[in-house]
């Protein structure tokens, strides 16, 4: 999709180039199935909720990256690729950046309410991740 981008990423230091694992891809994307899953168990608090479709979006945001044999040491950076990785759309990029960003508050500042409509939005734009990651070839190599 956006080669040429990502290498454009690797020479400013976004990217590292690295070889791509087919048991850590599918690591990542059986994790993120499991907790995209427990994300939408609406007995669990909404705080709970976001985490784990938070996390669930970034692992396979991180695979897509890392089928692609690339690697970013900022999460950040793993959402802004998607647009290169997986032909994502910028309004859903947007959710994610949205997300991360509520991720910070909360990690860093304590922050835990939730918004609903944003938590609704992240569910919905990860399970188009899941789809979108379905159909990656995985890497070849163990």
């Amino acid at each position: 999709m956006g080669r040429a981008e990502l290498d454009n990423l690797v020479k400013i230091g976004n990217l590292k180039v690295e070889r791509a694992s087919r048991k850590e891809f599918d690591g990542m994307v059986a994790s993120a199935r499991r907790s995209l899953a427990d994300a939408q168990n609406e007995s669990i608090e909404a705080d709970s909720q976001f985490d784990l479709a938070y996390g669930a979006a970034h692992r396979f945001a991180l695979a897509a990256l890392r089928q692609q044999g690339y690697r970013s040491e900022h999460r950040i950076t793993v959402f802004q690729t998607l647009v290169h990785t997986l032909g994502t759309d910028k309004a859903d990029i947007q959710i994610f950046l949205r997300a991360h960003n509520e991720r910070n508050l909360a990690e860093y500042e304590g922050r835990v309410d939730i918004d609903a409509k944003l938590l609704l939005d992240l569910i919905r734009c990860t399970k188009k991740l899941e789809t979108a990651v379905a159909k990656l070839t995985p890497p070849a190599t163990a």
